[in-house]
């Protein structure tokens, strides 16, 4: 799933390529991606691109006084085109969900792979009428997300600090994969509660989100939509590497599996050596 340093490289490769740009067409190919009906997408058309912004997973694209937000959830993507074919795409047919075509003959398709159809698309005249993007808590790198702000909001969390990561009424735009990296760089284990937390645990947490996201966001920046994914993965010390020696102290990196995802960790960095070998049947670590 695109999370915040993701999608902030979209954003500032979309803003590059679409700020000042006039919208010929929006065409929407898949029934579920569209959640909005008022105003209708056509009311984009010769609207002119002022900027390209987001909030947490969302990306808002503002033009004509509208913002078109847009959320990847788990398997959507963007995908630039130079110049958008001609002949209109059938609907229902492959991973195209909406194509946005420009005056210029250029445009981007929102893509989404698999079955399960969560990419989402809003057209609103605010985007707090987004629900998701109305119930989401600060950026986590914004200048007034200090030290102390993160402390306030995990002391109120009152949960493991894995789910506190990655709630977005939180903290906005932290998913699965950099919740799993903040917590191997802070040497915390993903159960520990945040009631547990003392003034040093919320230090280390702090400082490993913010050096973590800045630096998933530098790694990203002028890449080409097309290998985002790809820089994601190589830049991963512990998620999605399970079975793999932890980079950090050589330890197999573990892994706790649930209905729908998995978390990963290293033993050595963040539990003492105790292998987690279960969520439901394993102690909480601290």
């Amino acid at each position: 799933m695109p999370e915040l340093p993701e999608v902030e490289a979209l954003r500032d490769f979309l803003d590059e390529h679409l700020a000042g740009k006039e919208i010929a067409r929006v065409l929407p190919l898949a029934i579920s991606v569209l959640k909005t009906y008022d105003p209708p997408l056509s009311a984009l058309e010769g609207a002119t691109v002022s900027s390209v912004a987001r909030h947490g997973k969302f990306l808002d694209i503002t033009a004509g006084g509208l913002h078109l937000l847009v959320h990847l959830a788990r398997a959507g993507w963007v995908q630039w085109k130079d110049s958008v074919p001609e002949a209109p795409p059938r609907p229902g047919k492959g991973p195209l969900a909406l194509r946005t075509v420009l005056t210029g003959g250029d445009g981007f398709d929102l893509t989404e792979r698999g079955t399960t159809k969560r990419l989402a698309v809003h057209l609103v005249h605010d985007p707090a009428d987004v629900p998701g993007v109305a119930r989401l808590g600060p950026d986590p790198l914004a200048d007034s997300f200090d030290r102390d702000a993160c402390a306030a909001v995990l002391r109120g969390a009152r949960r493991q600090i894995k789910g506190a990561l990655r709630d977005q009424s939180l903290i906005a735009g932290i998913g699965n994969a950099y919740s799993d990296e903040i917590l191997h760089v802070a040497r915390m284990s993903p159960f520990k509660l945040t009631t547990a937390l003392d003034e040093d645990d919320l230090t280390r947490v702090y400082d490993a989100l913010r050096s973590t996201l800045e630096d998933a966001v530098a790694r990203s920046r002028g890449i080409a939509a097309g290998r985002l994914k790809a820089e994601k993965k190589s830049g991963m010390r512990v998620h999605g590497r399970a079975g793999q020696p932890c980079p950090v102290c050589g330890d197999t990196v573990r892994e706790v599996s649930y209905s729908d995802s998995s978390l990963q960790y290293c033993p050595t960095c963040q539990t003492g050596g105790k292998p987690l070998a279960d969520r439901r049947l394993s102690r909480l670590l601290k």
